[in-house]
């Protein structure tokens, strides 16, 4: 035991010495994004050739779009397989990828869409490249429809070919979301010949029509790929890319301060530090589509009463919290339940958020019947205990609440709050831009049941708005307002505290030009949204 204290300590010894010791030019007025921007606008033209060297946190299983489950795989999959359309680099909108344009149908049940006529798939054991038509486009959404894990294409009836370059795809009831649903890596298109030549066995053999295509996996450590000569899109200036299995994150960063790694990712605590005092990295940091809260039971308990939620968000230092969860970055305190980056976003609505004042926090429960507080319990997962333990300590100081941390295994605590059963608990919430991942999922009285909306909140305005905001219209701006007016009422109601929102990070060579970090967490290397990574020799 006494050793294990020493090499920790001596270890900790020696991050110290390497940061102080680290040169202080690199602090300057630029965020590292915005340096890493300049020094990409300044730089020589683009070069072709290279292998990209790219580090993932966790270790693919499968590669087959029907039964991936983890934004790790996806990673790999978006530069060997393309979608329908892209979102463009902000996630502001849509861009167009293998369909060139489409229309939705005045009742919102019917979308078509156009496709290019000069794409190709790869070669593979089972077709030799041969071109994508719309019988690809029908077979390979229909899979994902029926046999989809993860259910990323509910809601479609069925998919018509309309022309040799053109489909229809059904929806059971009007979905303004089903564009978004698209873009997802599992709904990306496929030759029927691959996937049913290789049977089970598809998932470790990808084909599709992507820049780059996979020449060797050796499961447990990398997946190389090599540019794809008949990619319909943009020429990808690298050669190829290898993703490096590197979980462990201290290697990760030491993989790319020793120049084994051209791009890390998922870089946390104090990684980000180190990379960002060494001269010959960036690092890239940006609010994520990522939220971070704190559920308060809405259905029993103490916290049933809106007065007592209230009081609960009045007395929590939630800037406090997130500094003390995240003391080297990469997250910034959340007001809403939804992410800044999502197009849904209203900075006016900020203002609707409770401030921290725990005088007033306290009279509130008080008058809630509680002036002397009461016990309770939370549930949360070994990864947010700082979030907890800074919370508990501010219920007790604050309000004289004595909350007991449960800190459990993700079955147990998936488990009980779905079930309802958690009087407290602290979750997060990734997904695409669009606000229907975020507000229907977690408020909507559907949801009551499933993790989401595990805390029980319930109301019927609130409901008929995020149902309006998907089956009235596609336009964009009208949906965000509907859901600003859904958004508006939640934070009235207090269904939960707004803790924070995440930031996507990756440290990166200042040889690597064109590379960003995107806000769904995404790796973009060659991309139709006008990515296209190269390397300075």
């Amino acid at each position: 035991m006494k050793g294990k204290w020493l090499r920790g300590w001596v270890l900790l010894l020696i991050v110290a010495l390497i940061l102080s010791a680290c040169s202080s030019g690199s602090n300057s007025s630029s965020s590292p994004s915005e340096k890493n921007k300049e020094d990409a606008s300044a730089s020589s033209e683009p070069q072709d050739g290279g292998v990209l060297r790219v580090g993932l946190s966790a270790n693919p299983k499968t590669l087959d779009p029907i039964k991936y489950t983890g934004v790790y795989e996806s990673q790999v999959m978006r530069s060997v397989a393309d979608t329908l359309l892209v979102y463009n680099k902000d996630l502001s909108d849509f861009t167009p990828s293998l369909a060139k344009e489409w229309k939705v149908s005045d009742d919102m049940k019917v979308y078509t869409f156009t496709l290019r006529d000069d794409v190709y798939f790869q070669p593979g054991e089972y077709q030799d490249g041969r071109q994508m038509t719309a019988e690809d486009v029908k077979y390979s959404l229909e899979r994902s429809a029926k046999e989809s894990a993860m259910n990323r294409l509910r809601g479609v009836e069925k998919v018509e070919v309309t022309g040799e370059f053109e489909v229809a795809v059904y929806v059971e009831k009007p979905n303004a979301a089903l564009l978004a649903m698209l873009t997802d890596a599992g709904n990306v298109i496929v030759p029927k010949e691959e996937v049913e030549g290789w049977g089970d066995q598809f998932g470790s053999h990808l084909v599709g029509t992507g820049p780059f295509q996979i020449t060797d996996w050796q499961k447990d450590s990398e997946v190389k790929l090599s540019r794809h000569e008949k990619y319909w899109g943009e020429k990808p200036h690298l050669d190829g890319v290898t993703f490096k299995i590197i979980t462990d994150p201290n290697m990760m960063t030491n993989a790319l301060r020793s120049g084994d790694l051209d791009v890390g990712t998922d870089i946390k605590g104090q990684n980000r530090e180190l990379i960002k005092q060494d001269d010959n990295l960036e690092l890239l940091s940006e609010p994520a589509l990522s939220l971070t809260y704190l559920d308060l039971n809405n259905k029993k308990g103490p916290t049933a009463d809106p007065k007592v939620r209230q009081a609960i968000y009045m007395a929590t230092n939630v800037e406090e919290i997130v500094k003390g969860a995240n003391q080297w970055g990469g997250a910034e305190p959340s007001f809403m339940g939804l992410p800044k980056k999502s197009w849904g976003y209203s900075k006016d609505l900020e203002k609707l958020t409770p401030k921290f004042n725990p005088k007033e926090a306290k009279k509130l429960l008080a008058e809630a019947g509680y002036p002397d507080g009461f016990k309770t319990e939370i549930y949360l997962a070994e990864s947010r205990v700082p979030y907890g333990t800074i919370f508990q300590n501010q219920m007790k100081e604050n309000l004289n609440i004595d909350v007991e941390m449960k800190v459990v295994e993700w079955g147990t605590y998936s488990d009980t709050v779905a079930k309802g059963n958690a009087p407290m608990s602290i979750g997060g919430w990734t997904w695409y831009p669009d606000p229907y991942f975020f507000l229907y999922q977690l408020f909507h009285t559907d949801q009551i049941g499933a993790l989401g909306n595990g805390k029980g909140y319930s109301n019927p305005e609130v409901d008929t708005l995020l149902e309006r905001a998907v089956s009235e219209t596609v336009d964009q701006n009208e949906r965000a307002a509907l859901y600003q007016q859904a958004l508006e009422i939640i934070q009235k109601d207090v269904p939960r505290i707004e803790l924070d929102n995440v930031e996507a990070s990756a440290g990166i060579s200042k040889t690597v030009q064109g590379y960003n970090v995107s806000p769904d967490f995404s790796i973009q290397i060659a991309n139709p949204n006008g990515t296209n990574v190269w390397l300075k020799q």
